[in-house]
């Protein structure tokens, strides 16, 4: 019989909805992040830099580019013949097919997978946050305190809390209450959905709760385990943890990557993220062109003046061009003579000669200004900008856009251009 001390569950089947196009083809974790990684190569590489080696990822919303990135686990040394990293899609029953409902039902589905491992604990993971963490501490803290859950927390500004689910503890951290956003919140500590189950303790509150509608964790499974007396404790999390839910936050967490001393460091030697790489070749950066605090992907080609960016794998950046605190992703081309300003472009795209992006007054975006906001340009995957156009503010462009979708050359601050079929 196999026994492993723990394993871990990955939830990666979020739509990431609030990156607006950047998830309209593709699930949140699997967005590129950094210049070369996606965003689940973080609790990926954490689980194999914490000694976790057998891991279940879920997912669910557009998994094909996830799937061919985790692939047999190979970058991540988790390529083995008992435990290693296995895709736990939803999938039929003789029955009735199920989609995953809520982060506890898609766990509850795959009480089968989790059995087969025999494990002490499980480890409950998020496939959409930018941290480094070493769970082995957060089960050293678990064990020694005898808990049944213990839920990684992390403590916010007390103006903030009222966005999270934050849990109350007393001095030896045993939790004794907790509240979903709270509008007058008792405690800064909020949740970062981070838990260690044993799994006794998780496969008996996940059947005893599985007629729950959308079956989810903090809602129904932790206030179940808390009811019935089980011991839950709050490991405290001081290290830098971002949950890139939303552009702006997305923006700020690939440029704090290039900060002069960055507060997230993806050089460490003794934590390395690990990724699946393209065979690229180096990257080029001619004479004329000009690069300064920016990260630049391999097998990208640098003709203009960068700065202050992210820039992908396989990126081509015109002559006469110059772009300025932005993130271009893999595979996109930038042509000559282009000024690209605070500007979110994703893979594939193709910005033709004379471009303008970001430039003018900024103005609120006309069809979703919870999304697009902050100045940023944000242009979906597979899109093409027509030469000479100029793009304001606040904007958001997708699909093949040609010259009369422009009105007069411009697409001014706050206005939406998505073409149907995209």
């Amino acid at each position: 019989m196999i026994k492993k001390e723990m394993i871990a569950m990955l939830l990666a089947g979020g739509q990431g909805s609030r990156l607006g196009v950047l998830t309209s083809k593709v699930a949140k974790p699997a967005v590129a992040f950094g210049g070369k990684y996606r965003i689940i190569d973080f609790p990926l590489s954490n689980c194999i830099n914490s000694g976790v080696d057998t891991v279940g990822v879920l997912t669910q919303y557009q998994p094909l580019r996830l799937n061919t990135h985790i692939g047999i686990g190979i970058p991540w040394d988790l390529d083995r013949n008992i435990g290693g990293v296995t895709v736990l899609p939803p999938y039929e029953k003789s029955s009735n097919s199920e989609w995953y409902t809520g982060t506890a039902n898609a766990i509850y589905q795959n009480i089968d997978y989790m059995d087969s491992f025999n494990p002490e604990y499980v480890l409950i993971l998020s496939g959409d946050h930018i941290y480094k963490m070493d769970y082995e501490v957060m089960l050293d803290f678990h064990k020694a305190n005898g808990a049944d859950v213990t839920i990684a927390v992390m403590p916010v500004p007390l103006e903030e809390a009222s966005r999270f689910g934050i849990v109350i503890a007393d001095e030896n951290r045993k939790i004794v209450d907790f509240e979903e956003k709270p509008a007058n919140p008792r405690s800064n500590l909020a949740s970062m959905g981070i838990y260690i189950f044993n799994w006794k303790t998780l496969k008996e509150s996940l059947i005893a709760m599985a007629e729950q509608p959308a079956l989810d964790f903090g809602k129904h499974v932790i206030p179940y385990c808390h009811e019935k007396g089980q011991p839950l404790y709050a490991y405290e999390f001081n290290g830098y943890w971002k949950d890139v839910g939303t552009l702006n936050s997305y923006w700020e967490a690939n440029m704090e990557l290039i900060d002069i001393v960055p507060e997230f460091n993806l050089y460490e030697e003794y934590w390395k993220i690990y990724t699946k790489s393209e065979i690229l070749p180096p990257q080029y950066i001619s004479s004329d062109s000009v690069v300064e605090r920016s990260i630049i992907g391999e097998g990208t080609d640098i003709y203009g003046k960068v700065y202050n960016s992210v820039i992908g794998c396989g990126v081509t950046i015109g002559a006469g061009t110059v772009v300025r605190d932005s993130i271009i992703m893999n595979n996109t081309c930038i042509a000559a003579n282009c000024e690209v300003n605070k500007a979110i472009i994703a893979e594939n795209v193709v910005v033709e000669e004379g471009v303008q992006l970001g430039i003018g007054e900024e103005a609120e975006n006309d069809t979703a200004p919870h999304i697009y906001n902050h100045g940023i340009v944000t242009i979906g995957e597979k899109s093409v900008v027509p030469k000479g156009v100029k793009v304001g503010k606040n904007t958001v462009i997708s699909g093949v856009t040609c010259a009369d979708d422009y009105e007069n050359s411009t697409l001014a601050s706050g206005k939406t251009l998505i073409k149907a079929g995209e």
